[in-house]
């Protein structure tokens, strides 16, 4: 007995040390993916030349563009720029905007707030539509149901966002006149929750204005956004989900619990699961990280004022520097939400920290 009441802190010391150094590893992890993606962009758009050039090409003479350049420092040699523009990232410093002068700081603060919103919005969208029917799909295997839920959800992933977002808005919006054609909010509601600055999400700025016109005007033109971008994802979760409960709905311990009476969908919703969780989990995290890049579609669509229409905006300009910003932070975050889900992960199951 004595035995064994002194094994039991020791092994909680060495699963306490294993998490430890699993968390340690993951979180340094964090560095080298962000530079990677940081570098990758930074190359990339200097293959069309220097960002002042590629800006303001037509719009400067020959001596005011050399004078642009000059002090933007683009006339220095690649490498030194490069380090210079590392050293600004790592100070969260990303440059001024070359077409309208604006820190990019300020631009990811300003438009930030709109992007996490719609991201917010769809991954509600998609986590309420497609966990329920892929179980619903696995507790219906090879049935009808589950050849609708499988044709559908194969529809849903491979529909262009842009495309989803003008049928719904051709259906919705022109025909119907359900719901508001595009924009956050209508002219009197965005000027109210503006005025005073507030957080940039709209919803809760709406909340806690105390007028319910105001939530009920947010809500309506989030509709069709969160629609058009959460049900791509949630195709790809509804198989996902029902790949993985599949994998585990023929386990022994499954088998056992239905020999006991165990109704089929108390089986998957219970049994098969959970032990499935964890390639769900981590590929849904991800998933919703990398709505980031179904915004900037969704945005454009919808003409939502956040950072992937504000990319748009950039990107047509040929603005490389404020680019450049918006994507690094689009890789911490995506690199920082892995992280948290590899977390999730290993608090589920052990043996993901080993």
């Amino acid at each position: 007995m004595s035995t064994e009441g002194a094994a039991t802190p020791a092994v909680a010391a060495v699963s306490a040390n294993t998490f430890g150094r699993y968390l340690l590893v993951r979180a340094l992890l964090i560095v080298p993916t962000v530079l990677i993606l940081v570098t990758l962009v930074f190359f990339l758009l200097r293959l069309t030349g220097d960002p002042v050039t590629a800006a303001l090409g037509g719009r400067l003479t020959p001596t005011q563009l050399a004078e642009r350049i000059h002090e933007a420092g683009y006339d220095r040699p690649v490498w030194q720029q490069y380090l210079e523009y590392l050293r600004q990232v790592a100070t969260f410093d990303f440059g001024t905007t070359l077409t309208d002068n604006q820190p990019v700081t300020e631009v990811l603060l300003t438009y930030g707030g709109a992007t996490l919103e719609l991201v917010l919005y769809a991954s509600a969208v998609a986590l309420v539509l497609g966990i329920p029917l892929g179980m619903l799909a696995a507790a219906m295997r090879d049935r009808w149901p589950d050849a609708l839920l499988r044709v559908s959800a194969i529809l849903l992933y491979a529909t262009p966002v842009f495309f989803a977002g003008l049928v719904g808005k051709l259906v919705f919006s022109v025909w119907l006149g359900w719901l508001p054609v595009s924009g956050r909010a209508g002219v009197r509601t965005e000027l109210a929750l503006t005025r005073d600055g507030g957080t940039g999400i709209y919803l809760i700025d709406a909340i806690a204005s105390g007028n319910p016109a105001y939530v009920q005007d947010v809500l309506a033109h989030a509709v069709l956004p969160a629609l058009t971008l959460g049900l791509l994802t949630a195709g790809i979760f509804l198989r996902l989900v029902r790949t993985n409960v599949i994998g585990t709905y023929t386990m022994p311990y499954v088998d056992a619990a239905r020999s006991r009476g165990v109704n089929e969908f108390r089986l998957v919703r219970t049994h098969a699961f959970r032990p499935a969780l964890i390639p769900i989990i981590t590929v849904m995290g991800m998933q919703i990280a990398l709505m980031l890049g179904g915004a900037v579609l969704t945005e454009t669509t919808f003409e939502w004022k956040g950072l992937g229409f504000q990319l748009a905006a950039y990107l047509s300009a040929r603005d490389f520097v404020a680019v450049q910003g918006i994507v690094a932070l689009i890789a911490v975050i995506v690199a920082v939400t892995n992280f948290f889900v590899d977390i999730v992960a290993a608090f589920i199951d052990p043996r993901v920290r080993y």
